[in-house]
């Protein structure tokens, strides 16, 4: 009796330190994946201003616009070089982080954010359609990286850090600590971690209010809301079939563009690169409104409510230019520009809903947002992130249901075309082009916690029945709060927590093989 009390108290003062140590965790992630996103905004806010200023000072002017697109020329060489020194800093980052995760890369943390701060500024201020959101996310995890490097972190903590890293990049970039969150667990892992979701809330409420004393506590989107008619929520339902149908549009184009582009192998990408900036300065002097993030098309949005014409004609614009910049690998982000095509098609749907249907043209700026929410989790598929986001960009809880209730749809749609999510895919293609990433040779067991779904091949199986592979090794089992030391007999149930140890050198195999078995 006396040696069960001892383990009982053990245990206690085991999970009260492991609550500490994860606190303590989630605020150095917080502070410094933070201030790099901060830096970040600061650069590419600097960086938009100052296209702004060229495109005005070449209006009319022959020599001064000559001049400024071989500025944009040499702009792209630039990025060329940067993006050879360190091709993990191309692109938006997040199928990094992820491909990490996995086990597929291991870039330098240092490297990724001096090449990302840099290139990524020179691609904006040469107009490209790339966002600051999907690089925070990166700059956030490489910041978490450093921090866990300097500290001597052991590789399972390491993970957990560069994780809520990612949570804390995108809750700074976005003002959005909850959805912050819930990105890490939602699309990055795919499953419920606790000690994850301890971690990423401290880490993404620090770095968002991190983010705040420098830009203030202003939400993206401001607006009265009013409730929405239960009467009219069939439109709804139309509206999300058709997010549904344009999110899986958007990943199949996305990505059969990025693949037309790497194909052209005869033109070198030092030319490819800056025709793109070419292509920039060219619809910079037709419709300045698309190029960069897009932050411009929402206060246009907003405050001006453009007739349908122009708001076809930009959305169609901003598509068309974000593809190229997305296919051109150029460092930034398509997570908010995706933002801004789904504000834009809830705006379109808005006015044949207003017109066509009788509906209230107050209820106009909550398309605008619903539009944005259920366009995200089409091809996201993150349909809580896009739900919990809208309410954070926002701050207003009057639209969470019609926000919800799109937002599933479409996801519900997006999954029944089977296009697979954005980031899932843009992970694949990592995936086929990189070798399991590099580790130590003492090979230390990393820490990995798997949830096991409803329907799961393993639910009601013993331990001893299941390939683990040799290894990998379970550890405890968490189940309705209490932690079981598991034995060849002891049969797993759905909703148990696995806590497992796996090799670090072939952590990407057997982390992929443990999915497969977990999730079938």
């Amino acid at each position: 009796m006396k040696e069960q009390k001892k383990a009982t108290y053990r245990k206690i003062e085991y999970h009260r330190k492991e609550s500490f140590f994860l606190l303590v965790r989630g605020v150095e992630v917080g502070i410094f994946a933070g201030l790099v996103s901060v830096l970040y905004r600061f650069m590419l806010e600097v960086a938009e201003e100052g296209t702004m200023k060229a495109l005005d000072l070449i209006k009319g002017n022959t020599l001064y616009t000559a001049l400024w697109f071989l500025i944009l020329i040499a702009i792209g060489v630039i990025v060329y070089f940067v993006g050879k020194a360190e091709p993990y800093a191309m692109g938006s980052g997040i199928p990094v982080i992820a491909g990490e995760l996995k086990g597929y890369a291991s870039p330098s943390w240092w490297r990724v954010i001096l090449a990302k701060l840099i290139g990524g500024t020179l691609s904006v201020f040469g107009g490209l359609s790339l966002g600051r959101e999907g690089p925070s996310v990166q700059l956030g995890g490489m910041a978490a990286k450093g921090v866990a490097r300097v500290t001597k972190a052991d590789r399972t903590t390491e993970r957990r850090m560069i994780s809520c890293g990612a949570g804390a990049g995108m809750a700074a970039a976005f003002n959005a600590p909850i959805a912050g969150t819930m990105f890490v667990l939602e699309e990055l892992h795919h499953t419920f971690d606790k000690s994850l979701l301890c971690m990423g809330i401290v880490s993404a409420v620090v770095a968002d209010y991190t983010s705040k004393i420098f830009f203030g506590q202003d939400n993206i989107f401001n607006y009265e809301s009013l409730t929405f008619p239960l009467r009219f929520y069939w439109i709804l339902i139309l509206f999300g079939l058709l997010l549904g149908v344009l999110g899986a549009a958007y990943n199949i184009v996305m990505l059969k563009l990025q693949d037309l582009y790497k194909a052209v192998k005869k033109i070198p990408q030092y030319v490819k690169l800056p025709a793109v900036f070419i292509i920039s300065g060219v619809v910079g002097l037709f419709l300045p409104q698309v190029l960069c993030g897009g932050h411009s098309m929402v206060s246009y949005l907003i405050n001006d409510r453009p007739d349908i014409k122009i708001l076809l004609v930009l959305l169609i614009a901003k598509f068309l230019f974000g593809a190229i910049c997305f296919a051109c690998g150029a460092p930034g982000g398509t997570l908010y520009p995706m933002c801004i095509l789904g504000s834009y098609i809830g705006a379109v749907f808005a006015y044949f809903a207003i017109n066509g249907f009788g509906l209230d043209g107050a209820f106009w700026e909550e398309f605008v947002i619903i539009g944005m929410a259920g366009f995200f989790a089409s091809i996201v598929r993150a349909p809580i992130t896009g739900i919990i986001l809208a309410f954070e960009l926002t701050g207003n809880m009057s639209n969470l249901l019609p926000v919800a209730f799109v937002s599933l749809i479409s996801y519900a749609i997006a999954n029944l075309l089977g296009v697979t999510p954005f980031y899932e895919a843009m992970v694949e293609k990592l995936v086929r082009t990189e070798a399991e990433a590099p580790f130590n040779k003492e090979d230390e067991k990393i820490i990995k916690t798997y949830v096991v779904p409803v329907g799961s091949p393993l639910d009601r199986k013993r331990i001893m029945d299941v390939p683990w592979g040799k290894h990998c090794i379970v550890v405890s089992i968490e189940r309705d709060g209490v932690s079981i030391t598991p034995k060849g007999e002891t049969k797993i149930k759905e909703g148990d927590e696995l806590v497992v140890l796996v090799s670090q050198r072939r952590f990407a195999d057997d982390n992929a093989k443990l999915e497969e078995l977990i999730n079938g």
